[in-house]
């Protein structure tokens, strides 16, 4: 008897020392990962994918926390994606979830306009092919702000024919805030990025000076975070050299609650002979200035972009402008009410205007994988999944407010 009352004290010896244990590597984890534990945690399924209509699966996600952004800066940012990978890989998933960032040829839409109450709208469409969406809200930091954005889950390499699940899959969604597509943050600064297809087969930039770098997606990121109005997501874009990603180019569209805006773009030579991203520069074209574009934009208050360079003389008379016959349109739309629309509805019915199922399309995408409309003054976002244009149940609103 005494033996087997010395047995079962040295087995509750050894359990409890077990539990210990177990609770110092969950404290451990915790103390390492509760920001992460609390955004992964956050991430819900919105809206249910539909194959037959090309759409994919909705979620949103609550980042806690400041992703390690700041030290991201502090390094001098990313020259390529590998260097990005790299960075969230070791900060955010701790080297636990090997993550890519894949190609893509996106055939996009975007405008500002005025709303009759006065509201300053930032209008997007994101035309790519069937892909799982996440819709993102950072905090707001000491010196940042906090946001809503887009994000395709398909550049971070997740089955588009396949829902988000899976914990090795919702780590790999921690890096969601690095790869906005558009944005707005609470200071009403909203800003897109647009492919340009630069050099005739999409030639990346990839400026190389003593600035620091920054890739396409983390370029909107940091002025998303950082930028109070126009003027200083403008300083961002141009104290960084900029090196796109996925193998392709791009130009951006930023705006901000007073009503100005301003489209960012790399230019080098024209598109036949622009085929070295190491000597283009940003070229920055303000909605106040733009008159040496056309006639159109001079006579109007606002500001719209698809997939071509705006600047004159950067295309031959027989140079193909990717997205001009949606350029031409929007900007006719525009010009009927003179850049003022009724509220977010009425800016959303002109991105359906040139929604993919209602355009002549003349790139290989096949659909509109979302379109919002920001709202700059109250900082909150009208946002629909594949042109289900004023269908129950497949329009949301995102308040940055709340």
């Amino acid at each position: 008897m005494e033996q087997t009352a010395k047995a079962k004290k040295l087995w509750k010896k050894i359990l409890l020392a077990a539990v210990a244990v177990v609770l110092l590597l969950l404290a451990a984890v915790f103390a390492l990962w509760h920001n992460e534990i609390f955004s992964m945690a956050s991430m819900t399924q919105i809206r249910e994918r539909d194959d037959a209509h090309q759409d994919g699966a909705v979620y949103r996600m609550e980042v806690k926390g400041g992703f390690y952004l700041d030290e991201f800066v502090a390094q001098g940012g990313a020259k390529s994606d590998k260097e990005l990978i790299d960075f969230i890989t070791g900060k955010i998933t701790k080297g636990l979830v090997k993550m890519t960032i894949s190609e893509s040829e996106i055939a996009c839409s975007s405008f500002t306009a005025a709303a009759e109450d006065g509201s300053r709208l930032f209008a997007r469409n994101y035309d790519f092919s069937k892909t799982n969406t996440c819709i993102v809200r950072t905090q707001a930091n000491e010196g940042r702000h906090a946001s809503i954005s887009t994000v395709d889950l398909q550049f971070l390499g997740l089955d588009v024919e396949k829902d988000v699940e899976g914990l090795a899959n919702r780590i790999t969604c921690l890096a969601v805030p690095y790869i906005p597509l558009d944005g707005i943050n609470d200071a009403g600064v909203a800003c897109g990025i647009y492919m340009t297809y630069q050099g005739g087969d999409s030639v990346p930039t990839d400026q190389n000076t003593d600035r620091p770098d920054l890739t396409s997606t983390t370029l909107l990121r940091l002025i998303l975070d950082y930028a109070d109005d126009l003027e200083e997501a403008v300083e961002i874009a141009s104290s960084y050299d900029l090196h796109d990603s996925a193998k392709t180019s791009y130009h951006y569209m930023v705006a901000d609650a007073s009503g100005r805006s301003a489209i960012l773009e790399w230019v080098g030579e024209t598109n036949q002979t622009d085929t070295d991203g190491t000597k283009r520069e940003l070229v920055v074209t303000y909605n106040d200035a733009d008159s040496h574009i056309g006639q159109a934009e001079a006579a109007s208050d606002v500001q719209w972009i698809t997939n071509f360079i705006l600047q004159p003389g950067y295309y031959s008379a027989d140079g193909e402008k990717k997205g001009y016959d949606r350029y031409l349109r929007i900007g006719e739309e525009l010009a009927r009410t003179g850049g003022v629309v009724a509220d977010e509805k009425a800016a959303m019915d002109i991105l359906s205007i040139v929604g993919r199922r209602s355009w002549d399309n003349d790139d290989g995408n096949g659909c509109t994988v979302h379109s919002v409309v920001y709202n700059l003054t109250d900082q909150s976002a009208l946002w629909i999944p594949n042109e289900h244009y004023g269908e129950e149940g497949a329009t949301f609103r995102f308040d940055l407010s709340r």
